[in-house]
């Protein structure tokens, strides 16, 4: 009977990984070398992504504050430029990320799953798009590079939306 019970285990602990693993991907890194690397891997643990703080000056996008449930991630990037946010309503996620960039990220865009449109930044440079590879699932949590005064590069990890936080 212990025995029946441990493979039982065991096999329902091999789907939970294999349904992780299938549901999880990466886009990017889309811009120029150089910078510190960051991420906010950790911070997906507080909550999806509730909103978004872009700073961009007449070039590029300067700097990237990412609010994961009630809690901010760290800020990387520089100071100077123009700060804008974005709140995200309730149960909204990020299903899309576009953009450009050259030797620095240039302009970001992020369209949710309510079809809202988020514009940052320059329409200069060439052009990415990321999206998730698998269905049903939005943008968990961002990485990349990052300077004293810019963002030199990003990347966007895709994974199912967090159901514990269904509220945020």
């Amino acid at each position: 009977m212990l025995t029946v019970a441990f493979l039982a285990l065991l096999c329902a602990s091999a789907s939970a990984s294999k349904l992780q693993a299938s549901s999880s991907s990466f886009s990017g890194e889309y811009g120029g070398y150089g910078g510190k690397r960051f991420s906010h891997s950790a911070n997906q643990l507080d909550g999806p992504i509730t909103a978004i703080r872009v700073r961009v000056n007449s070039y590029y996008i300067i700097g990237l504050q990412v609010r994961y449930g009630k809690v901010w991630s760290d800020y990387v990037g520089g100071k100077l430029g123009k700060l804008h946010e974005i709140s995200l309503d309730p149960g909204e996620s990020v299903v899309q990320v576009s953009g450009k960039y050259r030797n620095y990220l240039r302009k970001l865009v992020f369209v949710t799953d309510k079809s809202r449109v988020l514009t940052f930044g320059k329409n200069r440079g060439k052009n990415f798009k990321a999206v998730p590879l698998h269905p049903n699932t939005v943008l968990r949590f961002i990485s990349g590079r990052s300077g004293q005064s810019i963002i030199n590069a990003i990347g966007f990890h895709w994974d199912v939306y967090p159901s514990k936080h269904e509220n945020c």
